[in-house]
Order: structure tokens, then C-alpha cells, then sequence
């Protein structure tokens, strides 16, 4: 076996435990779905079983992705990016990015109410950066209740009680980079000549 294949192969467990944590799934949840049991699927996503059509198959549909995407299989032809929003909390995420690990990006939308939400804080592993592309954002992180307009941007570790939601009621629109073992992202300015 060529080495280009076997990281192939090696990158496909790692790319699945992705996929369901991105989408909030327990292996449990995934194994209820797929009828492929919870063992499996950790050692699939451990490394310690290599995957088969017999189990592709069955994950791709679960998941949503091209049978190229658990892979890892290079685009050919068609250079868009074909997006599959997930819903959570009320809330619609939309990746766009594709490569398992390290930073994710996901446009963000949290719709309108009529009433206001009371905040529901979540704790999790990572470190996030947010940019507010449309509407006010309300984010209440710890101690702090703030109020972000279109084109502020907030940076925070996930590990701190965090909420997200509209400070008016109206629809807000944004973009988040989350790493999910703390990276950080990182923004150069250059000065302003006068």
C-alpha cells in the first residue's frame, strides 16, 4: 500500500469523530441511526478498524456528505462548495470549512423573537472568535452582559459560561472560527499610513 493511501486511510477516523461532534451526536445517538454498533464506530474513529463501503455508506447518509468528504477524496470538476446547514438549539450553523481538526468556520444565524430569550449558558472545550455580519448580538460570557453591532467581533475561551443570542429580537447573522482544543486565531493589521 502506497503511503498516500494509508494517510488516506488513517485521516477517516479522525474526520468522523469530527463530523459527529460537530453535529452534536453522541456515538450512541449515530449507532440508533446507522444500525452500525457504538464499538464499531469508536474504533472506527480511533483508527482501530478500517472502514468499508459496508459502513461508509451507512455514515455518509447519517451524516449528510458525500461518500468523498468521509474520505477525504480530492474535488474534481465542480469547484463550489456545497454547504449542509445543521440546527441546534434553535439556531442554524452553517460549516464552511471541510477539514476535519483544527480551526472550523461556520456562518452562524440565530433568528428573530418576539420575546426575549433567556440566556441557557454552555461550557465546552475550545476557544472561539465571532464576527457580527448583521444585527446586534447579545453575548453574555461570565460576568458580562455585552452588546455587539454589525462589525464588532469578540474573541473568548468556550470553557467559560457562554451565551449567544439577538439583543433586540431581530434576526443576527454571524461568523464564528471555533478551535476546539484552544487554538486561537490569529489577525495581523498593518499601520495606517498617514
Amino acid at each position: 500500500m502506497t503511503d498516500d493511501i494509508e494517510d488516506v486511510l488513517q485521516a477517516v477516523g479522525p474526520r468522523l469523530r469530527t463530523l459527529r461532534r460537530n453535529r452534536g451526536l453522541t456515538l450512541a445517538e449515530v449507532a440508533g441511526t446507522t444500525g452500525i454498533s457504538e464499538s464499531t464506530l469508536s474504533r472506527l474513529e480511533s483508527g482501530q478498524r478500517r472502514a468499508g463501503l459496508e459502513l461508509l455508506l451507512p455514515l455518509a447518509r447519517a451524516y449528510r456528505v458525500p461518500l468523498d468528504d468521509l474520505v477525504g477524496a480530492p474535488r474534481t470538476g465542480d469547484p463550489r462548495v456545497h454547504l449542509t446547514p445543521l440546527h441546534r438549539h434553535g439556531m442554524t450553523f452553517v460549516p464552511l470549512s471541510r477539514r476535519p481538526g483544527g480551526m472550523q468556520a461556520y456562518k452562524m444565524i440565530i433568528p428573530g423573537s418576539d420575546r426575549p430569550l433567556e440566556p441557557d449558558h454552555q461550557t465546552h472545550d475550545g476557544h472561539e472568535w465571532l464576527y457580527v455580519l448583521h444585527g446586534r448580538l447579545r453575548l453574555v460570557l461570565g460576568e458580562h452582559d455585552l452588546v455587539l453591532p454589525a462589525g464588532e467581533a469578540a474573541e473568548f475561551d468556550t470553557t467559560l459560561p457562554h451565551w449567544l443570542g439577538s439583543a433586540d429580537g431581530q434576526a443576527v447573522e454571524l461568523l464564528i472560527l471555533f478551535g476546539q482544543h484552544g487554538e486561537r486565531a490569529h489577525l495581523r493589521a498593518r499601520a495606517a499610513r498617514g
